[in-house]
């Protein structure tokens, strides 16, 4: 059921105090939750709680030709399904744009930033490489899927296991696991979505508050401040000076959002 006119009249006007319904701050992020090897057949899975938002990722991996432009280069395949279960405005069938667009989010900021070293995923140049499959699957959706899907691929990423692969009879043998981890950067690419709402900026919006955003940002960077992607959402416009101050609440956001995944990104 979409937000009222009434509703969004309300969030608006708390909004102009500071406000939020549910008492946070523009700022604040609601309560983040993470639990790693939540699959036993995935490679790498993680289960993010942003609030009530819930999703949950996995990492598969296949050995596969490489693409004629990069033969001695891994690949990488971002999926997400928003499932009926989650939320009655999702439907069961073929993906729909809001799916797409979230798994091209996550795909751009990763491979922007360098975060797989895809060179390390070559078995032999021009013949065989691994396949690195990302899915993402909402079990909930009470606003901000993005950033939830976000944290999810990044630590099923760091949890992932490559799998036996016999070269000799072309197979992989998932079940036996060389404990070999994911040839990964420390260019760690969070990823953080500012909405505006009248003339406030906000981050990790409800459903809600999604329903009534006039510009969506998702912006992928690292903690440095260095920017890896960006992707604007919503037809209306925005000023320069609001794409400031949204660089800036994403900055300080990342560094937020890094204390919940620092241990699993310390050095090995």
């Amino acid at each position: 059921m979409e937000t009222t006119r009434l509703t969004g009249k309300r969030i608006k006007e708390y909004l102009e105090e500071g406000k939020r319904f549910d008492g946070r701050k523009p700022d604040e992020f609601r309560k983040i939750f993470i639990e790693t090897e939540v699959s036993k057949k995935a490679e790498g899975s993680a289960r993010v709680k942003i609030g009530k938002t819930e999703v949950i990722v996995g990492i598969k991996l296949d050995v596969s030709e490489p693409y004629p432009d990069s033969p001695n280069e891994g690949k990488l395949i971002v999926t997400s399904e928003l499932l009926p279960l989650s939320s009655p405005r999702f439907e069961s069938g073929p993906p729909r744009f809001p799916a797409i667009e979230m798994g091209r989010l996550i795909d751009r900021a990763i491979r922007e930033s360098k975060f797989i070293d895809f060179e390390k995923l070559c078995i032999k140049k021009g013949e065989k490489v691994w396949a690195v499959f990302i899915d993402i699957y909402s079990i909930n959706d009470d606003g901000n899927l993005i950033d939830a899907a976000g944290i999810g691929a990044l630590v099923a990423l760091k949890t992932a296991r490559l799998p036996k692969y016999d070269e000799k009879n072309e197979k992989v043998l998932y079940e036996e696991s060389t404990n070999k981890k994911m040839p990964l950067s420390k260019e760690v690419p969070i990823i953080t979505t500012i909405h505006k709402i009248g003339n406030n900026i906000i981050v990790d919006p409800t459903l809600e508050e999604e329903d009534i955003s006039e510009v969506r940002i998702t912006i992928g960077g690292a903690i440095d401040g260095t920017i890896f992607s960006i992707q604007k959402g919503n037809p209306k416009k925005i000023s320069i000076e609001d794409i400031y101050k949204t660089l800036d609440l994403a900055e300080k956001t990342r560094k937020k959002f890094f204390v919940h995944i620092k241990n699993l990104f310390k050095k090995d």
